[in-house]
């Protein structure tokens, strides 16, 4: 099994063994392209380049498919969260051809990887169905199908599904997919070290620095020079603009075992806020049923234990469930206009390039990225590349949510005092519990895991000083500001942090806890 970003374990996890890289670093090295974190986007990327000539390396502070690709279910899309809809009224309709040919290409892409590297990672070509449950939703679904004919999405009407959900019409999607998300990049990476690549594991960048067109970065291990650098970390580390036209937020999945044998191929979907998703993935022949929703912003769930357990009430009310297996959650960025974005990082006029805010469809944005900025770097002309830069503006798309968002984030900001609880009170913390307290002036993030072993942090994100919110399903610090996410015990998860929580001295807060109660 593969560790995770989180203390639950994703359904990849358990069918998957760890990869472990091959080849050895060499620091003495000017490397074409150092692509930093290794997910999908940043594996699928550097296997693009490295069959193009390039000379890469990958530079994970974990392992690879430890983030957001270890905890997705898995979806293949050319139909998006953003509908095409409303690509064409907030952008135009060439844009949103532009957007869907390049979804359609990136599903190529996947299907050629398994093809040419013989992938034993369950990929199928499979239908979507979008169904509406109301008349509202109903009116909706018409102009979305209008839309998605408009682009030359195979579209078509539907009045029943092959799942037990009961519905007023659905929409058929052609040219959809699913697979095993780790099987599929371990063997990229194994193709990519083939190839003569470079992955390094436990190597977390901690500054960049870009002289005479070299870019050094800096780890915490050992110094690495190269020509272009990728981040594929989602949220790049540091601060940058980009973290304040990008919102985080939590989905909630589960798999498991249904009672009457019947697992349906396709992808299902509703039209719900947020929307509900289910698909069967086979895995050494045995079916599994997938289901996800109850996405909400990181940070901003009190109890994030609630979303599993309405989860799971909700796939039991339609589904005769024998058991479920596993249930976890994962990390998605969105985007101020509902669109990646893809290319050069915002203040770096060249060498520094990002992938991120692909929403819920990482899968096929991972590919789009990967062939995008390959042709970045390779000054090759993409049509749709300035529709998916970093530095486009569109300031009516998703303005109002976005707007909101960010009110919420610069209060979080902003507030750096929380009212004084009386000091006796962090004695009374149960196994397993968390709170955010001061002390003498000092914010703490305190823990106490299942034997009573007490955790003390410091209790504001080292990005821009938010405030942390405890994530009792993870057990996890979460910032609500830009995504970083820390462990219990203070180690960076996920960036933008590249910093870890400094722990205090448990023993004198301890002491002093003691002394107080007397």
């Amino acid at each position: 099994m593969i560790a995770r970003d989180g203390a639950k374990n994703s359904l990849w996890q358990t069918k998957s063994v760890q990869f472990f890289p091959q080849r050895k670093a060499d620091t003495n090295v000017l490397y074409d392209v150092i692509i930093v974190g290794g997910g999908i986007t940043g594996v699928a990327t550097a296997l693009s380049l490295q069959q193009k000539g390039k000379r890469c390396i990958i530079l994970e502070a974990q392992h690879l498919c430890f983030g957001t690709t270890g905890g997705t279910t898995a979806h293949i899309n050319t139909l998006l969260d953003t509908s095409y809809k409303d690509i064409i009224k907030d952008f135009n309709e060439e844009t949103a051809q532009h957007v869907y040919h390049s979804c359609v290409n990136a599903v190529d892409l996947i299907k050629k990887n398994v093809s040419d590297y013989g992938i034993d990672c369950g990929f199928e070509e499979v239908n979507a169905h979008l169904f509406a449950q109301t008349g509202e939703e109903v009116e909706e679904l018409n102009a979305i199908q209008t839309a998605c004919a408009q682009v030359g999405m195979d579209v078509s009407t539907e009045h029943q599904l092959d799942i037990p959900i009961s519905c007023i019409q659905s929409m058929r999607a052609g040219g959809q997919a699913k697979f095993n998300p780790t099987a599929y990049v371990f063997a990229l990476a194994q193709a990519f070290e083939e190839l003569g690549g470079t992955i390094v594991h436990s190597c977390r960048v901690t500054d960049v620095d870009v002289t005479d067109d070299i870019v050094a970065v800096l780890t915490n291990g050992d110094m690495y020079r190269g020509k272009d650098l990728v981040y594929a970390t989602h949220s790049p580390p540091g601060v940058n603009l980009l973290h304040l036209r990008l919102v985080p937020y939590r989905s909630y999945a589960l798999s498991c075992h249904l009672q009457n044998g019947h697992y349906p191929l396709d992808l299902f979907y509703d039209m719900k806020d947020p929307y509900h998703y289910y698909r069967t993935q086979i895995i050494d022949g045995e079916p599994h049923f997938i289901a996800g929703g109850f996405d909400h912003k990181t940070g901003q769930e009190v109890n994030t234990d609630h979303p599993f357990k309405l989860l799971e009430a909700f796939v039991r009310q339609d589904f005769d469930v024998a058991s479920i297996e596993q249930m976890w959650s994962s990390q998605y960025y969105e985007t101020t206009d509902g669109l990646p974005y893809i290319g050069p990082l915002p203040g770096f006029e060249s060498h520094i390039y990002v992938a991120t805010g692909f929403g819920g469809n990482g899968m096929t944005y991972s590919h789009v990225a990967a062939q995008l900025l390959t042709n970045w770097i390779l000054n090759v002309p993409t049509p749709y590349a300035t529709i998916y830069d970093p530095s486009r503006v569109k300031p009516m798309a998703g303005f109002k949510t976005f707007v909101k968002h960010n009110v919420d984030a610069v209060k979080n900001l902003l507030s750096k005092i929380l009212p004084p609880e009386h000091l006796e009170q962090l004695a009374e913390l149960a196994p397993g519990e968390a709170k955010i307290v001061m002390y003498e002036g000092v914010k703490l993030a305190l823990y106490k895991n299942d034997v009573g072993k007490l955790h003390a942090l410091e209790g504001n994100c080292k990005h821009l000083g938010c405030e942390l919110t405890w994530n009792s399903a993870e057990r996890s610090w979460d910032c609500s500001c830009h995504g970083t996410r820390y462990n219990f015990d203070g180690l960076v998860m996920n960036t933008p942090s590249t910093t870890d929580l400094r722990s205090l001295l448990i023993d004198i807060v301890e002491k002093e806890i003691s002394s107080n109660k007397k």
